[in-house]
């Protein structure tokens, strides 16, 4: 009885933990796999939109610089059908100096090449002098722009691969079409910024026609037709080889077999569409990292485990000492892996900020006309306050001669946040809006115009409301366009022997302010917003005040029009969303 009893006692310690050890180690084994399960499906969904989300910022940041290049370069040929000195040399039949002024205007301009044709289809000038007596009477290009008294945008496909991208607009002297001017679009430099990315991008006309690639055997192909070809060494080879275990993601489409992800965007020019192919490579290795990390801490829990529970032999020990080893190598690898992605997300972002600031840079080339433009008024205000100044010093008024220093003070500072915001108006969609007193613009306005208005016995009559009208806009740029307004007010009364300007300001769901002369009204409505149109003599204006402010208008989310009145004159009207009260609040 004694004998049996301490064998009793040992089967039942032994027995009871043999039988704990191996339910703890089953329950830890299936934590760890409902959690490796779970985590992989829930990052593999966030990591996926997340990648998907970048994919879609990536192309609509492409498809926004590929339509800033087109609008910027739309703009060229109707510059260039008024310059002066074409016209004359297609009238004269003189071209000894037209191709070199095309050349100092293609490197203003950044398009890629300028032809000149005259009117039977012969290219008369051109950057590129090779060009010179070719015949384009049957290109498209010149063809619509005869037809069209509009510019024309012309895609043609190349002999040698590719397509070509042009704008051409014809050129009229009295009435008369005596030539076309053709300005070449280099598209091709998008195609290649992308040869350096991983993705692959494909833009594609309004007839599904691919027309850029970074993959030059897909163009002029349909989509479907293009995923069937075996690319060689185009960028798609840098994605993701689709993962064969149970992790593999559903992929949209597959090129040469392999899986990643598309998205498509439309570019709003002509129907085109742009679409992108992105590699899961980002998706499956961050899911992967984080699974191995789980994975090495049940690693490390099971190996505590087994280290507790087999400490009294040199086998477990050593088997403890194998997996620690391993662990801590797998350990070394992902974070040099880490390491490594961070470094590749690190260079992305960088080439990402680089294409940014060089569409930043692309809209600087509207500044130069401008400055000079909006710094005329203020100029002219300071020097009628300084010859002011002067008079008074003469007679000895010291003091009304300091508050006319004072005004002119008030005028640089004012020239100074003219040419901030005419770098903010370059740099569009980079202002900060706030509430902006519609009735406090206009006393400003009329402030600034004071001397001119004084000068030429402009009778002014205000009727507006007793309380603030408030917009939500920038106070500087809306009293940019008020003096426009106001001047052009001005020089419409030049002939009339009592000039009255009446200034109304209405609210509704818009808010309304209109500017009325009693001038002799306007001629031409159709060009009144086009740049450089002016009806003033030379030396008086460049045409650029309502081009910018209706700009200005459009960016605030309003419109500017111009109109005829019944009895006479003309009426300018500034329709903005009117701010209600609740927003007013939230806005403050």
């Amino acid at each position: 009885m004694s004998d049996a009893h301490p064998d009793q006692n040992s089967s039942k310690r032994t027995g009871p933990l043999s039988w704990r050890v191996r339910m703890a180690l089953a329950f830890l084994f299936l934590i760890a796999v409902g959690t490796v399960w779970v985590t992989n499906r829930l990052l593999t969904d966030r990591f996926t939109e997340t990648t998907q989300n970048r994919a879609e910022l990536r192309l609509a940041l492409y498809s926004g610089n590929l339509l800033s290049e087109l609008r910027r370069n739309a703009i060229v040929p109707q510059l260039l059908a008024r310059d002066p000195s074409l016209i004359g040399a297609l009238t004269s039949n003189d071209y000894s100096q037209s191709s070199q002024r095309l050349i100092s205007y293609v490197d203003e301009i950044g398009a890629a090449s300028l032809m000149l044709l005259d009117k039977d289809g012969r290219t008369v000038a051109a950057t590129d002098r090779n060009k010179l007596g070719e015949n384009h009477r049957n290109a498209a290009y010149f063809v619509e722009a005869i037809r069209s008294n509009a510019t024309v945008f012309t895609s043609l496909e190349r002999e040698f691969g590719g397509f070509g991208f042009s704008y051409s607009r014809r050129i009229e002297d009295q009435g008369a079409i005596i030539g076309v001017i053709v300005v070449e679009v280099d598209l091709a430099k998008f195609e290649r910024a992308w040869a350096g990315i991983s993705d692959a991008v494909m833009v594609t006309s309004s007839e599904g026609r691919i027309i850029l690639a970074t993959e030059p055997r897909w163009r002029g192909k349909s989509v479907e037709e293009a995923l069937q070809q075996n690319p060689a060494g185009s960028a798609i080879e840098r994605a993701i080889q689709a993962t064969t275990d149970w992790t593999t993601l559903s992929a949209d489409a597959y090129v040469m077999g392999e899986a990643v992800m598309r998205v498509d965007g439309r570019i709003p020019f002509r129907g085109w569409s742009m679409i992108n192919f992105t590699t899961y490579a980002s998706v499956r290795e961050r899911v992967n990292a984080v699974l191995a990390l789980e994975i090495m801490a049940f690693a490390l829990l099971a190996a505590l485990a087994f280290y507790a529970l087999s400490r009294k032999t040199a086998l477990r020990m050593a088997l403890f000492q194998r997996e620690s080893a391993e662990l801590r190598a797998l350990n070394a690898r992902l974070r040099r892996e880490i390491a490594e992605r961070e470094r590749v997300q690190e260079t992305l972002a960088v080439a990402e900020q680089t294409l940014e600031q060089s569409s930043k840079l692309a809209a600087l080339g509207e500044m130069s006309a401008a400055v000079s433009h909006e710094l005329n008024q203020p100029l002219a205000a300071m020097k009628t306050y300084l010859a002011g100044a002067r008079l008074l010093l003469r007679r000895n008024r010291p003091d009304e001669a300091l508050t006319a220093f004072h005004r002119i003070d008030d005028l640089i500072e004012r020239m100074g946040a003219i040419t901030k915001q005419l770098k903010s108006y370059a740099r569009k969609g980079q202002t900060s809006l706030s509430p902006v007193d519609m009735s406090e613009a206009v006393a400003s306005a009329l402030s600034m115009m004071e001397p001119q208005l004084k000068a030429r016995h402009v009778r002014i009559s205000r009727n507006m409301p007793d309380h603030p009208v408030r917009v939500m806009g920038d106070r500087m740029r809306i009293e940019q366009v008020l003096i426009n307004m106001l001047r052009n007010a001005l020089d419409a009364t030049k002939t009339v022997r009592s000039p009255e300007i009446e200034i109304l300001l209405a609210e509704g769901d818009t808010v309304t302010l209109s500017v009325r002369d009693n001038g002799h009204g306007i001629d031409d409505l159709d060009a009144l917003f086009e740049p450089f149109y002016t009806t003033k003599q030379p030396g008086e204006g460049t045409g650029l005040g309502l081009a910018i402010s209706s700009g200005i208008v459009t960016d605030l989310g309003g419109r500017l029009m111009a109109r005829n009145a019944e009895g006479g004159g003309a009426v300018f009207e500034m329709q903005l969303p009117a701010l209600k009260e609740e927003e007013t609040t939230a806005a403050e």
